[in-house]
């Protein structure tokens, strides 16, 4: 699926909302017509099925956007934002690069479960409705001056959202990579 070009500025809740919308569009583009053996298709024992990796993805939104809201709400440190040394660009382009894999904890690893992508996308749009809704109720300007520390450095509020919809775009490729594979089952 070739995602299409965000036209709204970076660093603007326009662009992320852009950005949640782009990277659910491919998704569900991705996924919408395959069927139980294409979701269910390993291309070897230990690699992800489609299926698996769409259960990563809405465990992973939950997950991720309880730790974006706990960050918000402490208090604002707008003096730590130049300690903030990733540029929004710079974060989407680390998290959907494939080239380097990373083992999700065991809590949120799929099983295969979805073998239905009706399922999986209704699961998906639930778990991502509230994050879209806390982004249009919350002032960037408030995002960019809650600061947290994480192991590769600071990040603040937006970068912490922008991060959960880069993350489904770095899932959506895998999902991309499982549907190349030559064995692939046809629709």
């Amino acid at each position: 699926m070739e995602s299409q070009p965000i036209e709204a500025k970076v660093g603007t809740k326009a662009f992320l909302l852009q950005y949640f919308n782009q990277t659910t569009d491919n998704l569900i583009a991705d996924v919408s017509t395959l069927t139980e053996a294409q979701l269910t298709f390993k291309p070897a024992p230990d690699s992800w099925s489609v299926s698996q990796c769409l259960e990563h993805i809405v465990a992973s939104e939950k997950m991720l956007f309880d730790m974006a809201k706990k960050e918000m709400e402490k208090p604002a440190q707008p003096e730590l934002k130049d300690q903030v040394k990733t540029s929004d660009t710079a974060l989407i382009s680390m998290m959907t690069d494939r080239s380097k894999k990373f083992q999700a904890p065991k809590e949120l690893q799929g099983t295969g479960e979805y073998k239905d992508p009706q399922v999986a996308i209704n699961d998906f749009l639930a778990a991502r409705k509230p994050v879209l809704e806390y982004i249009e109720n919350t002032d960037v300007e408030n995002m960019r001056n809650h600061i947290s520390d994480y192991p590769t450095g600071k990040s603040d509020g937006y970068q912490n959202l922008l991060f959960i919809a880069a993350h489904c775009a770095r899932h959506t490729k895998q999902i991309e990579e499982v549907m190349v594979n030559p064995n692939f089952p046809k629709g």
